[in-house]
């Protein structure tokens, strides 16, 4: 039996309202029982759902008794973040695999270690034969965070302990993904731009002599050449992104699923799922539209009050997607600074020289300027703002000619590192399914027969 198109949006839109009459809770409900909406409180205090040693960020103080906000902190298993890239960059080396190390296992390798980890990141990039072919080309989409979750999930199929959840198993499973991730994102992107926008198909292979950011640049590029300043830019970016202190939404699905006793492909994916949401993982993409929007509809971009006057438009939904926000700034989190930012930003210069894309970058600096100073003006609540990693991410990966279609795999790339250290984590200390409670809003009826109703 064949159901048209017609029939279809008709049947969807008739229960459309019937949901959206059934399923509504009226908004006091939330104060006059006490529940947190977004795991939030009133204040942006998040719900306490766990503990964990892997990462703390530090957005406050108490002075005189008082919750004071102070520039932002944040620390990998107790190193402060500042500390940790400037180690690996003053001795010239790439952080990826060394703070993936950190991360997963709670202290920093030492060269016998650390060969030891590349080495097992090399072994796993290695795709079962013919996965390519079978399995990234069949179905390509323009949606990479989906390409790359039915990537995960297909894996399971070849992994003959899936589902043993011991330590040691699980070790494996999460190495092997986060040494895979690079070239399942870049693949699934080069099979979309093949079959979908009729461009040129490379498939290159990795070298197990490179780190994980020289690697993903050399596959996704046709001639495989990228500079040092590129790789290093990149893996800074792959370091800042890995880990954010357990409270964001991925993590958190993360743990729920990982303390059901679920596999770690699933568990992975359903992070994924969470990622993809653009709530959570694509604010790097809007930030690179509105600075689109901007140049297209600012005469003259170098003048502060032309481009002070257009965020203002922006902001009071007059412009750009009439969303009322300024991408790329403030932070559930932080309010005074964000740490990854400002590590970031120094380097996003140097690159910016490399490729002639100065302008771009005194563009963002003024927006970084002007921005907080419009939202002071325009909100009346107001706790001040300050640009995110999201900010500088999206011109990153603009300059490293990365496609947008790439940006947020570019995150899951990363912070598949901190997944995997907080399903270790779940796995270690915990031995209970997490299960929230709800509030119950539902009337009592009486069943009628169908002809009575």
């Amino acid at each position: 039996m064949t159901i048209k198109k017609e029939d279809v949006r008709n049947f969807t839109e008739k229960y459309g309202k019937i949901c959206r009459k059934n399923d509504n809770v009226q908004k006091e409900l939330f104060t006059e029982y006490g529940v947190k909406r977004g795991l939030r409180d009133i204040n942006g205090q998040g719900v306490v759902t766990g503990i964990t040693n892997i990462s703390r960020i530090e957005s406050s103080e108490i002075i005189d008794g008082k919750s004071v906000p102070a520039p932002g902190r944040l620390y990998y298993r107790g190193y402060k973040i500042q500390e940790l890239v400037k180690g690996f960059m003053g001795e010239n080396r790439y952080g990826f695999e060394e703070i993936a190390y950190l991360l997963l296992f709670g202290e920093l390798p030492d060269k016998e270690n650390l060969t030891e980890f590349k080495r097992m990141l090399a072994a796993g990039r290695r795709l079962p034969t013919n996965f390519v072919r079978d399995v990234i080309m069949k179905a390509p989409s323009s949606d990479i965070m989906n390409s790359l979750t039915k990537s995960i999930l297909t894996l399971a199929s070849y992994d003959k302990n899936v589902s043993d959840t011991s330590l040691e198993n699980v070790i494996r499973q999460c190495v092997e993904l986060i040494a895979l991730f690079p070239m399942l994102s870049v693949y699934g992107y080069q099979a979309y731009n093949h079959y979908k926008k009729n461009g040129s198909l490379y498939i290159h292979r990795p070298r197990p002599e490179l780190s994980t950011s020289e690697n993903f640049l050399r596959i996704l590029r046709p001639d495989k050449q990228y500079t040092e300043l590129e790789a290093k830019v990149l893996d800074l970016a792959l370091v800042l992104h890995m880990e954010h202190g357990g409270g964001n939404n991925s993590t958190f699905t993360t743990r729920v699923v990982t303390s059901s006793g679920s596999d770690t492909y699933s568990t992975i994916a359903a992070a994924l799922s969470s990622l993809k949401g653009p709530r959570h993982g694509g604010a790097n993409i809007m930030v690179v539209e509105m600075f689109k929007d901007i140049r297209k509809n600012v005469s003259d971009i170098t003048d502060q009050e032309q481009v002070k006057e257009y965020l203002r438009k922006i902001l009071n939904q007059e412009a750009f997607n009439k969303k009322g926000l300024i991408y790329g700034m403030g932070h559930a989190v932080y309010s005074v600074s964000d740490p990854r930012a400002e590590i970031f930003k120094a380097f996003v210069e140097k690159l910016a020289i490399e490729k002639g894309r100065e302008k771009d970058f005194q563009l963002y600096s003024m927006i970084e300027h002007l921005a907080p100073k419009v939202i002071a003006e325009e909100r009346k609540m107001y706790k001040g703002v300050s640009a995110n990693v999201d900010f500088y991410s999206g011109l990153v990966y603009s300059m490293l000619d990365i496609p947008e279609e790439l940006f947020t795999p570019m995150f899951a790339i990363a912070r598949i590192v901190g997944w995997s250290a907080h399903r270790i984590e779940e796995l270690v200390n915990a031995d209970k399914i997490m299960r929230p409670a709800y509030v119950s809003n539902c009337d009592y009826n009486v069943y009628k027969k169908i002809e009575e109703r």
